[in-house]
């Protein structure tokens, strides 16, 4: 049975099925400079939209912060325990001037900010199965309760192995990954949860890159039918990142999101999308410009959104 949790609140149909909460961004008397990570970058596309705009702050669901029951439906007790330790979070986070901070406030500038945007991906799947579609600014990060099948898209330039750990031997997850080959973590073990594998090599470009992601999501949804997709639509792909490894252009990102988001309109399959890595400041631009062509070509649309939330999917029900 799903256990309690007050993440899923009652969102008003007006509302666009996007979560998003200014605790999202971490700011902390500039260490979050020291990570090549743009740790604003949800905010700014927050307000790239808000400039076109597609969207207003009372049209957004505000994420919630996960408690520690929450997290335990995946994490054991004993890792949330080790968080209590700065240098863990330190070693995590690739910040070591973490190390040195009294862990109240790493627990409070670190890791609430995390805390909600793993809230946040679990309200979007909700919507995402009420509404046909959701979209979280953050992390990917996702805590499976309450459907009976689901399918990961993971297209970050990593390979993911936590959440390839995580559902390791649980049958209910479908994992397809695309990731560069040479580029950290490469984790073997977590390889094994696989389902459908894309190894890529270093300075893949648009042509390449956009087949093999077409080919094996369709082949994805035609090997198993889920209840929801959970795309994490990392940037770090785009040619340039200092992580990533990749070359694929910010046109090439556009096309990549619009493919996935037409593969499950014409399965009729829900899709969460999280934005996920990225290295480089002009990513948010990006993603604006992504979620701003998805609503051009109606691949979401308010109003299917909100006909949806007046008239909520039955499969939605296991997830109150």
């Amino acid at each position: 049975m799903p256990h309690r949790t007050e993440l899923y609140h009652e969102v008003p149909p007006t509302c666009w099925p996007i979560v998003y909460s200014p605790d999202y961004n971490i700011t902390f008397m500039g260490l979050e400079k020291l990570h090549p990570f743009d740790a604003g970058k949800w905010g700014k596309v927050i307000n790239f939209l808000k400039e076109e705009k597609l969207i207003a702050d009372d049209l957004i669901v505000q994420a919630r912060e996960a408690t520690e029951e929450d997290l335990l439906v995946v994490h054991t007790r004993r890792y949330l325990n080790k968080l209590k330790w700065s240098f863990v979070v330190a070693t995590i986070t690739e910040i070591p001037p973490v190390l040195f901070l009294p862990n109240f406030l790493v627990q409070r500038k670190v890791l609430k900010p995390l805390r909600t945007q793993t809230g946040g991906t679990i309200m979007a799947g909700k919507l995402a199965i009420d509404r046909g579609w959701a979209i979280n600014f953050s992390f990917f990060s996702f805590l499976f309760e309450g459907v009976s099948k689901a399918t990961i898209i993971d297209l970050d330039a990593h390979q993911g192995n936590g959440h390839e750990r995580d559902f390791m031997d649980d049958h209910r997850v479908y994992i397809m990954d695309v990731y560069n080959r040479y580029i950290y973590p490469g984790d073997g073990f977590a390889k094994r949860a696989i389902k459908r594998k894309v190894e890529l090599d270093w300075g893949t470009e648009d042509t390449e890159y956009l087949q093999k992601v077409q080919t094996h999501v369709e082949g994805a949804l035609n090997e198993l039918r889920p209840d929801i997709i959970i795309y994490n639509a990392g940037t770090d792909i785009l040619d340039g990142d200092p992580l990533g490894g990749l070359a694929i252009s910010p046109q090439g990102i556009v096309k990549r999101d619009e493919a996935v988001f037409r593969a499950a309109r014409s399965h009729r399959i829900p899709i969460l999308m999280v934005t996920s890595g990225g290295y480089q400041k002009r990513t948010a631009r990006i993603i604006a410009d992504s979620i701003l062509n998805l609503h051009n070509l109606g691949l979401i649309d308010k109003e299917l959104a909100t006909s949806d939330a007046k008239n909520p999917k039955p499969r939605a029900e296991p997830f109150e």
